[in-house]
C-alpha cells in the first residue's frame, strides 16, 4: 500500500502583483511630474500662487522657459507683450448728437508688477480696467467737440487726448497703455451730409480767393513789367542826341557798302544829309 507525504513547499512571490506595483508608483510619478512642471512660452509670464504659504507672489515675476512648482501651488500665466483691443461706442458731441466710435488701445500688462496686477485686478483686468477706463475718457473728450471738428480736422486731435487721458488712469492699475487709435467716427446721415456740403463750399470759396489773389498778382506783375519799359524808354529816347543818331546812320552805311549785294549809293540825298543806299535786295 502507497504512503502519501504532505511536503509544504515554500510559496514563491507574486512577481504579476509586484510588476504591477511598480507600474502604478511610476504612473503617480509621472503624473505628479506633470503637475509639478510648467513652461513658459516666449512673450509670457508667470504668477505663482502658493497654497498653504502666502497666497500670490506679488515681489516675483516668472519669465519664460521650464518651471519646477509644487503640486499645490499654482502658474498662472499672462501674455506680456503687447496686445490689441478693440472698442465701438456710442458718445455724445458738445451740442448733444449721438456719435459713433470705433477705436482700438495697445497694450500690455507691466511685467514686473503682473503679481499684484493678478492679486488686485484678475485675469480678465482687460474687461475690469482697460475697457472702462477708454470708454470714460472718450465720453469726455468727445463731449468737448462739435460733429464737424470730429469728422474732420480734430480727429488728430481728439485721438491724442484719449489716449493722455486713460493713460493717467491705468498707469496706476499695472498696465502699460502704449496708444489709441480712432478707426472711424461715424455720424448722422443728415449731420453728415450738412457737413460735407459745408466743407465743399468753404472749398470753392478757398479756390474762387485764390483765383482772384492769383489774378491780382498777375496784373501787378504785368504794372510792374510795363512801368519797368516805360522808364526804360524814357532814358533811351534822352540818351539818343542829334550826334549820337547821324554817328549810328554812318556806321550802318559803311556795313551796307561793304556788303557783296549790288547797291546804288546816292550821296547827300538823305535825311540830315545821310546818303541813300538803293540795292537790288
Amino acid at each position: 500500500m502507497a504512503q502519501t507525504y504532505n511536503i509544504n513547499r515554500p510559496k514563491l512571490p507574486n512577481f504579476s502583483a509586484f510588476k504591477m506595483g511598480w507600474i502604478i508608483l511610476a504612473i503617480f510619478l509621472l503624473i505628479l511630474f506633470a503637475k509639478s512642471t510648467i513652461t513658459i512660452r516666449a512673450g509670457e509670464a508667470g504668477v505663482l500662487y502658493k497654497t498653504f504659504s502666502g497666497g500670490v507672489v506679488t515681489d516675483h515675476t516668472y519669465g519664460e522657459g521650464f518651471h519646477i512648482v509644487a503640486p499645490w501651488n499654482k502658474m498662472i500665466v499672462y501674455e506680456v507683450r503687447q496686445q490689441e483691443v478693440f472698442e465701438t461706442m456710442s458718445v455724445l458731441s458738445s451740442n448733444g448728437l449721438e456719435i459713433k466710435l470705433d477705436a482700438s488701445a495697445w497694450f500690455q500688462p507691466e511685467h514686473e508688477n503682473l503679481g499684484k496686477l493678478h492679486q488686485e485686478k484678475g485675469e480678465d483686468y482687460v474687461q475690469r480696467i482697460l475697457l472702462p477706463t477708454i470708454r470714460s475718457a472718450t465720453r469726455s473728450v468727445v463731449g468737448r467737440y462739435t460733429p464737424e471738428q470730429l469728422y474732420s480736422s480734430k480727429r488728430d486731435a481728439i485721438q491724442k487726448e484719449i489716449f493722455e487721458e486713460s493713460k493717467k488712469i491705468v498707469n496706476t492699475q499695472y498696465i502699460q497703455l502704449n496708444e489709441i487709435l480712432v478707426r472711424d467716427v461715424t455720424l448722422p446721415a443728415t449731420i453728415k451730409v450738412a457737413i460735407e456740403r459745408k466743407l465743399k463750399q468753404e472749398q470753392e470759396a478757398l479756390e474762387y480767393e485764390f483765383r482772384l489773389v492769383k489774378a491780382k498778382k498777375e496784373a501787378e506783375r504785368q504794372k510792374i513789367d510795363a512801368e519797368g519799359k516805360a522808364i526804360a524808354n524814357k532814358i533811351l529816347s534822352q540818351s539818343l542826341t542829334d550826334k549820337i543818331l547821324k554817328e549810328k546812320g554812318i556806321e550802318a552805311t559803311l556795313q551796307l557798302a561793304q556788303s557783296t549785294n549790288t547797291k546804288v549809293v546816292v550821296v547827300g540825298s538823305g535825311k540830315d544829309g545821310l546818303p541813300i543806299i538803293l540795292g537790288n535786295q
